[in-house]
């Protein structure tokens, strides 16, 4: 089974991320996985946070002579902020007047429910935790559960469609989302330039008024063969896993797959995705998973907790982070008197780079429906399973 796990704290020395149950002989593309972390660092509205750090991933174990080797991959991601918080953090015991307390908890924040859960005076060790940091180790992951779905031919990307109360209408095709990764420069990640601007004039304001914006990012799978998960059992669903995944991303609060919101208010033949056949051969020289066809794409890709073979959408919403420069009321921990919530450095949109942390958690979980569907020690030995499968798709 495929498993990963992340371990660091957002202002520790480093974070760390282990990702298991990889088929050995799969080519590890270190550019690949530093542009993905770069892709997570980018966009309008990030604080100055990300004007310090640099992201690399290095490789501990799991990979060698370029390729993995079956065993546990081990990751490194260096926090270049350490330097400034090496005394507020320390292993050791330390000085207890350089500790940096959270004295206040933010309202929308783990900061109270986590003091509370662990008996904490104050909210420092829930922020250095619950912080969005840690995301930056699960997109090195899935960076390299990506490598290995494109071995599959299947690709994901992200893009944004809201942010605050402006929207894009823009349909997600593959071509325009595989252009905007390929960017040097990521503003909003929006397909539509005029969207785009219509968006940063929504940042522009909660900056000027000290507040924050969020909005709603979407990630689309591309190439995916009906077949994965299954209908047979409820914790094993495609659609379940998926949801959780990106659910469990910091400041998500919603997760839809396919047009779920916008048909769930009209009537089944209009929410319904008709089926055909196409007896027509593939004319770009990349044949079909199966020759039936869909009329519409409203499931996202997914029926029955089993994708059919169209391509898998999945939104998240995202809140307004918690950390706002005009703080909301709260409560001192010590004095419980009344006052502003506590602030430190942050952003004040990041949805664009919630889009490819979220990339990363679909990766992740369909990474590990294949596997479960074909199995494999070694990629040659996958790719011959899902070579077979592909074939008899084709047969039906």
């Amino acid at each position: 089974m495929l498993r990963f796990s992340t371990a660091g704290e957002s202002h520790g020395e480093a974070l760390v991320a282990t990702l298991s149950g990889l088929p050995a002989g799969l080519e590890f593309d270190q550019k690949f996985v530093d542009r993905e972390l770069w892709r997570r660092q980018q966009g309008y509205g990030r604080g100055g946070r990300m004007k310090i750090e640099k992201d690399y991933a290095h490789v501990l174990s799991g990979i060698r002579h370029g390729k993995t080797i079956g065993s546990p991959i081990a990751l490194l991601l260096e926090n270049k902020d350490w330097k400034n918080w090496e005394e507020a953090l320390p292993v050791a015991i330390g000085h207890a007047a350089k500790h940096k307390e959270v004295k206040s908890p933010r309202p929308g924040h783990a900061d109270l429910a986590g003091a509370l859960k662990y008996n904490f005076p104050e909210a420092r060790y829930v922020l250095e935790r619950a912080s969005a940091r840690e995301s930056a180790a699960r997109v090195a992951v899935g960076a390299i559960a990506k490598l290995f779905l494109r071995e599959l031919g299947i690709g994901v990307l992200s893009h944004v469609v809201q942010i605050g109360n402006a929207r894009c209408g823009c349909k997600g095709e593959w071509k325009k989302l595989v252009e905007l990764s390929e960017r040097n420069e990521i503003l909003l990640n929006c397909e539509d330039p005029e969207a785009e601007q219509r968006m940063k004039a929504e940042v522009d304001e909660v900056l000027r008024t000290g507040d924050t914006v969020g909005g709603v990012f979407e990630v689309i799978a591309h190439g995916v063969p009906p077949g994965l998960g299954t209908y047979a059992n409820w914790d094993e669903r495609l659609d379940g896993l998926l949801a959780q995944a990106v659910m469990s991303l910091q400041a998500v609060k919603a997760v839809e797959l396919g047009d779920a919101i916008t048909v769930a208010g009209g009537p089944g033949s209009k929410a319904q995705d008709e089926i055909g056949f196409s007896r027509s051969p593939a004319t770009n020289n990349q044949q079909p998973a199966t020759s039936f066809t869909r009329s519409s794409n409203h499931a996202g890709g997914l029926e029955g907790g089993v994708s059919n073979g169209e391509d898998i959408v999945v939104r998240g919403y995202l809140k307004p982070i918690s950390t706002l420069r005009r703080p909301l009321g709260s409560v001192d921990f010590k004095s419980r008197e009344p006052v502003k919530a506590a602030y430190e450095r942050s952003d004040v949109c990041v949805v664009p780079a919630a889009g490819v942390a979220a990339e990363a958690m679909v990766v992740l979980t369909l990474a590990r429906g294949a596997l479960e569907k074909f199995g494999g020690d070694s990629m040659g030995e996958v790719k011959r399973n899902f070579a077979g499968y592909r074939e008899q798709l084709q047969r039906f």
